[in-house]
């Protein structure tokens, strides 16, 4: 019993009474189609267990503070040990959250410079950007005993903030343009900011505040009024019997849009922001975040804006090269985590990169680091896809990694797709067959070897090798990049081809992302699906997100001559209940929240008035049920509920393999692969000719790739072009054309090391690309 983690009757989500053994101190990796429960087994059951029962054994005061977990649908869960999940989740995109502040290696120069810097400027604080310099001075009165003394008391905080930018590095201008059409009258909607109705409060504060007239138009407003229609500080108005406080359009703007997390905004705000706002390198520090004083102050002549700006591999190195014994543990600590980035191929990294522009295999791996020489064994590691964004070249080094961890005495469980990291596995648990209601069950557990014979869908496709194509597609033109040198680009020329499959590719930290994002992206007639998170609460679901539900909901109310806003579940016609949620949750303060269906509604989530109105014999709830396949006819032109603007959506669902998905699932359900998908089926309704995509195999099991190749083949086919920068095989070798960056990451790549088809790139051999692509297909 002490060798195994025992699962017995799970069924968190689509698992349906799953009952596995793990063993412990293997390497057991979860495998299987995306979403055929993988991660509900993994993270959702044995990890989650594992935290809720560690979170346990602290008191209710510390519970308090913590996020309370609710226990897993599951019978038995024996023989668990303490879990460290290591996952995908992007790590925060706020400008003061960057590579060093994330992983302590700021927090360890901040004390070296605070000990060795010279000129002394003060304490670690001093050479931070998330500290503000102030000081103060008052008086104070105690009481002691009965006698009240009175003195006075002075204070100071030495911060190494930049305070014109506030340590966020970049500087904000607004076109005003933007914020309003000056033709326009306030009570006629001259403000155009997203929420800034004419008829809401945000607008009639303007207008009602006495300060400006709300029937002038903007244009014809005097310097004084323009001053405080833009600019006026907070000051408090009478407003409807209300006492409310009235501030200027621009600092209202920057306070509740510009402070925010761009990526946590819904799509039409970000299109606002990317509309309104211009960044800039703050000129007073030059985009280092850091005061004067904290820039001012160096050891072996580096200031710590220079430290943090420098490639860590050549941070590593000066750090190996200071000799003072006074600081001799802080320095081994420091080269320690600066060669564990190294170690784990992130060498290329700079310390002041913002931690919000990695890819989900990159904040994975920096997440990894701390982990990395730790002392503790019998830990249980899981790891959610660690090959992501990796290139065959790096892989090698990531399985090594994992093993090495599993020698120290620890169990780790791994979700992979990718062959080349199941083939290190002691023990494979596969999990299917097919995805959503099709999976949830285990088909297969034990070696590698007998997967391969097990004829598991996994099992089958374990050995593929996709050829190179017999022949290759023609350019319709070409794309022209000159002298591209963002990030560590080297002034990179280079054509693509229009009208084909062009793929990008390259170790990581190459300079792919640099020079599509950077070069293509911003282009007229270019969509990018990029991998940026699909961010949405249980209320969102595939109908909502892609824009499915708005023909629906306009259908329902033509049909029964009533108002749309009654098929929504999250407007009027929700529950009165539950309010449209479907549950009701009853809070238990340290203790796990209870959610219960609701029993008004029994869950659909609709008033029951809703659902006397019918479209094609199915009230709403029955339509949002439907899995993507079944809506498709129900929707299809010779159907009675004809609806061409849905169908279209659907067959996008389908083509990128979602056919299984019911329309009405919450996303928070959604596997990280069906996420990626359904973003891919959204975005493709972009009337762009040139579509980005940025790693579009990330979470897709052996078998999807083949329905994703076949996927590009009709998008170049119907005239798009396509520029897809992977890593995966099976997609360089269905290319027309190849570009390879390289000839290694960071410093020591930035340049085109090969372009051409990917025949010539197999015959020449002359990259690291081609080596590994020549034994791909010649296996």
């Amino acid at each position: 019993m002490g060798e195994v983690i025992r699962v017995q009757g799970a069924r968190e989500n689509n698992l349906k009474d799953v009952s596995v053994e793990i063993p412990k101190r293997k390497l057991t990796v979860f495998t299987g189609v995306s979403g055929s429960g993988k991660s509900s087994l993994v993270f959702d059951t044995v990890a989650a267990e594992s935290q809720r029962l560690i979170n346990e054994t602290y008191s209710a005061f510390v519970q308090g503070f913590m996020p309370t977990l609710a226990r897993p649908d599951v019978d038995v869960l024996e023989g668990l040990t303490t879990a460290i999940i290591v996952d995908q989740a992007r790590m925060g995109s706020d400008p003061r959250s960057t590579v060093g502040t994330a992983t302590d290696a700021n927090a360890l120069l901040r004390i070296l410079f605070s000990r060795l810097g010279e000129p002394h400027i003060g304490s670690p604080q001093a050479y931070s950007f998330n500290v503000a310099s102030i000081s103060g001075a008052g008086a104070v009165t105690t009481e002691k005993a009965g006698v009240v003394t009175k003195e006075r008391r002075s204070f100071s905080v030495t911060g190494g903030m930049c305070s014109r930018c506030d340590g966020r590095g970049s500087i904000s201008d607004i076109d005003l343009s933007q914020l309003y059409d000056d033709s326009k009258s306030l009570n006629e909607g001259a403000i155009t900011v997203p929420g800034y109705t004419a008829d809401g409060w945000m607008v009639r504060i303007f207008a009602k505040s006495g300060f400006l007239d709300g029937d002038k138009p903007i244009r014809d407003y005097s310097d004084a009024e323009r001053q405080d229609f833009l600019y006026k500080e907070q000051v408090k108005v009478k407003f409807e019997n209300m006492n409310m406080t009235y501030e200027g359009l621009v600092p209202k703007i920057q306070k509740s849009f510009f402070a925010k997390d761009r990526e946590s905004m819904q799509p039409h705000v970000r299109a606002f922001v990317d509309r309104v706002a211009t960044f800039t390198a703050c000129p007073d520090c030059g985009g280092t975040r850091l005061s004067e004083a904290a820039r001012s102050s160096k050891v072996a002549g580096l200031s710590i804006a220079d430290a943090c700006a420098m490639q860590i591999s050549d941070l590593a190195e000066w750090v190996r090269g200071l000799d003072e014994p006074s600081v001799a543990p802080l320095l081994e600590g420091l080269r320690h985590l600066l060669d564990s980035f190294v170690g784990i191929g992130l060498g290329y990294l700079s310390l002041d990169r913002a931690s919000g522009t990695l890819s989900g295999g990159e904040a994975q791996r920096v997440k990894m680091i701390r982990h990395l020489g730790s002392a503790l064994t019998d830990i249980t590691y899981v790891f959610d896809e660690p090959t992501t964004g990796l290139h065959p070249h790096d892989i090698q080094r990531m399985n090594e990694l994992l093993l090495q961890l599993r020698d120290k005495g620890n169990t780790v469980l791994v979700v992979e797709h990718k062959p080349e990291a199941i083939a290190i596995a002691d023990h494979v648990v596969d999990l299917g067959p097919g995805a959503g209601a099709a999976g949830g069950t285990v088909c297969f557990e034990g070696t590698v070897d007998e997967l391969r014979r097990s004829g598991t869908v996994t099992g089958r496709h374990l050995d593929d090798r996709a050829a190179l194509k017999p022949a290759v597609r023609a350019p319709s033109g070409t794309l022209a990049i000159r002298g591209a040198s963002s990030h560590n680009l080297r002034g990179v020329d280079v054509d693509l081809p229009l009208g084909v499959l062009v793929v990008v590719t390259g170790v990581a930290g190459s300079g792919k992302s640099s020079l599509i994002h950077g070069s293509v992206s911003p282009r007229d007639e270019v969509v990018t699906v990029d991998q940026t998170p699909i961010r949405g609460s249980r209320r969102s679901n595939p109908a909502t997100y892609t824009g499915l539900l708005e023909p629906i909901r306009k259908a329902f109310a033509k049909a029964n001559g009533v108002k749309p806003a009654l098929f929504s579940a999250n407007s009027e016609g929700a529950c009165p209940v539950c309010n449209g949620a479907g549950v009701v949750f009853t809070d238990l303060g340290m203790m796990a929240s209870v959610s219960t269906t609701c029993e008004e509604c029994e869950g659909r989530r609709f008033d029951a008035s809703v659902l006397g109105y019918h479209l094609g014999g199915k009230d709403i709830t029955e339509v949002l049920a439907m899995p993507v396949s079944e809506a498709l006819p129900f929707f299809a032109s010779s159907s009675e509920a004809a609806l061409p603007a849905a169908h279209a959506i659907l067959a996008r669902l389908s083509d990128v393999g979602l056919g299984y998905l019911a329309l009405g699932q919450p996303l928070t359900t959604l596997s990280g692969g069906e996420r990626q998908r359904l973003k891919l089926a959204a975005d493709m309704a972009g009337k762009g000719s040139v579509y980005v995509l940025d790693e579009p195999t990330t979470g897709l099991h052996l078998a999807d790739v083949a329905q994703l190749l076949g996927l590009l083949d009709r998008l170049v086919d119907s005239g798009k072009s396509v520029i897809v920068i992977e890593h995966h095989q099976a997609v360089m070798a269905h290319a027309d054309w190849i570009v390879d960056l390289g000839p290694g990451a960071g410093h020591d790549g930035g340049r085109v090391v090969f372009e051409g088809t990917p025949a010539a790139l197999v015959a020449s051999r002359a990259t690291l690309t081609g080596e590994h692509l020549a034994n791909y297909v010649a296996r």
